[in-house]
């Protein structure tokens, strides 16, 4: 982990933050992000979705929210996820769509906090999304 364990501790209490805005009356599962930019910054996300099943993850809220106000380097997120109205009880991870959008915008070693509640596990992107395909791909 690139960063320290009272910053990650920091992300993830924010990202159980964020789960408190998630908008999921079709799944019950909310999910809170707290993404740490380069420069210091913080972006928060929770997962939204509607009645056509179509929404965006709590990971992916936060990126582009970062991305909309012109940031592009990341250094870490912090993820939390559970049912709604309960406390997480397991390390929720990133689903493959927003593994592939933070390829887009961040380095293989990036740091991917995820915490149950009480403790917090840290895993690369390249962990998560070995051999990805990314912007590098294309050249």
């Amino acid at each position: 982990m690139k960063i320290s364990e009272a910053k990650a501790k920091e992300l993830a209490s924010q990202a159980l933050k964020a789960r408190e805005n998630s908008y999921c009356p079709y799944s019950d599962f909310a999910v809170g992000a707290a993404l740490l930019c380069a420069d210091g910054s913080v972006y928060t996300g929770c997962n939204i979705e509607t009645a056509a099943f179509n929404g965006c993850c709590a990971e992916r809220t936060a990126i582009f929210t970062a991305a909309a106000q012109g940031k592009r380097e990341f250094t870490a997120i912090a993820v939390a996820g559970a049912g709604r109205g309960n406390e997480p009880n397991s390390f929720c991870t990133p689903c493959g769509v927003c593994r592939q959008v933070m390829r887009e915008f961040c380095r293989p070693d990036f740091d991917i906090i995820l915490t149950d509640g009480k403790d917090i596990k840290a895993v690369t992107l390249d962990g998560l999304l070995p051999m990805a395909f990314g912007p590098d791909s294309l050249e």
